[in-house]
């Protein structure tokens, strides 16, 4: 079967990166700690929710669609290859810039490198490397492409697609997204921090797209009824603007302090289910996306972003760090303006010839695919959740959908 794509999830893997790096620059700047848009400024590592529920929905797809079709689903082996493909590549180069370009921190020895490479570095209490203090997220997304093959067996391997076994199975996605908030607030209570970190925390923002993609997938096929759900596709501003609204209130105190110190209980709660929410309405209109949308999220321009947004999310602390020392900016300062534009435009240039020069081209490689492209041009220009019995998304491929996650 042909390989489908969801061209606005292009743009918003580039979206999601340009908030991680400028909450990472907000922090080092001081701008996230305190002034007039620090709440926001702070707020914004609400991109890895975004990552993690884009890697939900693509990822679990393919599962749904061979439950549907009655076919066989992805294969473990290949389906964990390409992802050793995708995200190893660049996160080993980025681990050894860190190691030659960063200075080590206090504590740091080349256990941390290695800790970093082999992307364990959460399930130990330990200083994370200079430059690669973001890579907790990529940790944690690989704990979920670990338990996707036996977490999608449980939901689709034992029952024939029925209207009721959608709508069981939409349940308990809806349950996951209350999982993650109940974990945070608990790890607060305790002395592990490193546990706020694993995948249990966040299995809700992943479950977020998960539940797109069985909707999706049930209603292109006739096999759910209308819901409010088709509404919103059709007021895709609307649900962008409630994402945004919800931002707002995660930007107030009452998702915790800004600073790296601890959030109480309830803070920590409250803050995971924001960003559940803040991912639901970021990625659902691009799932069912309006001509319009496809076009300026997975044109031209959003193909080349969403293609490098891994290797920006990878390399960013770097190239800040580089930035910092060129400019002998002191940290905590202020001048957000003065580390973010150099920061993001150097990132894309390194993520762009990191992704042309090695990324590709090993992808291609080892999936014997000289075609092959993260986010390929030309097809599936427009899609809809609609029932039609020649509705392309309902025949797509089953093999492994492309990397999301942080690119």
């Amino acid at each position: 079967m042909r390989r489908e794509r969801f061209p606005a999830l292009d743009g918003l893997r580039a979206i999601g990166a340009i908030a991680v790096v400028t909450t990472h620059v907000g922090f080092q700047s001081g701008d996230a700690l305190s002034g007039p848009f620090a709440g926001i400024l702070s707020r914004l590592d609400v991109g890895v929710a975004i990552f993690f529920a884009i890697s939900g929905f693509l990822l679990y797809r393919p599962h749904v669609v061979a439950w549907f079709e009655e076919t066989e689903p992805p294969l473990t082996l290949p389906y964990l290859r390409n992802r050793a493909l995708r995200i190893l590549p660049a996160l080993w180069v980025a681990v050894l810039l860190a190691l030659l370009l960063v200075p080590p921190g206090p504590g740091v020895s080349w256990l941390s490198y290695v800790r970093q490479a082999t992307l364990t570095q959460i399930y130990v209490d330990a200083p994370a490397a200079g430059g690669l203090t973001q890579m907790w997220s990529l940790a944690t997304e690989v704990a979920f492409y670990l338990l996707l093959p036996f977490l999608a067996k449980l939901l689709t391997g034992y029952d024939r697609p029925t209207r009721r076994a959608v709508r069981w199975r939409l349940a308990v996605l809806a349950c996951f997204t209350l999982l993650g908030p109940v974990w945070m607030a608990g790890i607060v209570s305790t002395d592990r921090a490193e546990a706020g970190f694993w995948l249990p925390g966040y299995l809700g923002w992943f479950a977020v797209g998960m539940g797109f993609a069985l909707w999706q997938v049930a209603r292109s096929s006739g096999r759910l009824g209308p819901s409010a759900l088709d509404t919103l596709t059709k007021i895709p501003l609307t649900v962008w603007a409630i994402g945004v609204a919800v931002l707002l209130v995660a930007a107030s105190p009452i998702a915790g302090p800004y600073s790296l110190n601890a959030p109480s209980p309830g803070q920590a709660f409250v803050k995971n289910l924001l960003y559940t929410l803040i991912a639901a309405c970021v990625i659902f209109p691009a799932i069912t996306p309006t001509q319009r949308i496809a076009a300026v999220l997975g044109g031209k321009v959003g193909h080349v972003a969403g293609d490098i947004s891994y290797g920006v999310f990878c390399y960013h602390l770097i190239v800040l760090s580089l930035v910092e020392r060129a400019t002998g900016f002191d940290i905590f300062t202020g001048h957000f303006a003065v580390l973010f534009w150099p920061t993001l435009l150097l990132s894309a240039g390194v993520a762009a010839a990191s992704y042309y020069g090695m990324e590709r081209p090993i992808m291609r490689r080892g999936r014997h695919d000289r075609n092959y492209d993260v986010s390929p041009v030309g097809r599936d220009k427009r899609a809809s959740a609609h029932p039609s019995n020649t509705d392309p998304w309902t025949n797509p491929e089953v093999s492994p959908a492309s990397p999301s996650g942080q690119g």
